[in-house]
């Protein structure tokens, strides 16, 4: 029987880059509470919520390869979440102004007619410019990135935040780290070219 892949995620920027493969694929919004637990770490919450998102969207498909994902950031080891409105946007990248921020990018493929998990954390290394209040304003009002770990959006206006990025995947940064999922989908039999 063939196996359906499920990308479980409401993310259109995952999606897009899911889309690079070019496998058919569905998504699935898997809506589960990403709040960090008391003493866990960032790789810790990042491989938790992908494999919490991947099996929660899993319980309802039999013979599918479900794509799980989660990205936590990091500034001096405390987590960054998602701002959420313009206020804590500004606050984020006002601190994160010359600084080096690490985002943890966990991925996940969970095979739900074995049971077979994989599952990795891509860190990724970025250090933002030492932006002015006004940049900081004019980035925010132009771009709106309230629902973006770190406030900001690589893949499009947020680059020009950024003075340096170090990493295995530029795409673990946007948050859906290809190169591991291509290895963890040769794993599962499927030919991606």
């Amino acid at each position: 029987m063939k196996q359906t892949l499920i990308l479980a995620s409401s993310s259109e920027y995952r999606r897009q880059l899911l889309q690079k493969l070019q496998i058919p694929f569905s998504s699935i919004s898997p809506k589960i509470d990403e709040a960090s637990l008391i003493n866990e770490n960032p790789h810790e919450t990042a491989l938790r919520l992908a494999q919490e998102k991947a099996k929660k969207v899993g319980g309802k498909y039999p013979h599918a390869l479900i794509i799980g994902c989660d990205q936590v950031a990091t500034l001096d080891g405390e987590q960054l979440g998602k701002p959420l409105n313009h206020q804590n946007a500004t606050k984020q990248l006002q601190t994160m102004r010359g600084r080096e921020v690490t985002f943890h990018s966990a991925i996940c493929l969970y095979n739900t007619a074995t049971g077979k998990m994989q599952a990795e954390v891509v860190p990724y290394l970025v250090r933002f410019r030492q932006l002015t209040d006004e940049q900081i304003e004019n980035y925010l009002s132009k771009e709106q990135p309230y629902y973006c770990t770190g406030s900001a959006k690589s893949e499009s206006l947020g680059i020009v935040l950024i003075e340096r990025m170090i990493g295995e995947d530029p795409n673990a940064l946007i948050g859906l780290p290809l190169i591991k999922l291509i290895t963890m989908l040769q794993n599962e039999g499927v030919a991606v070219i």
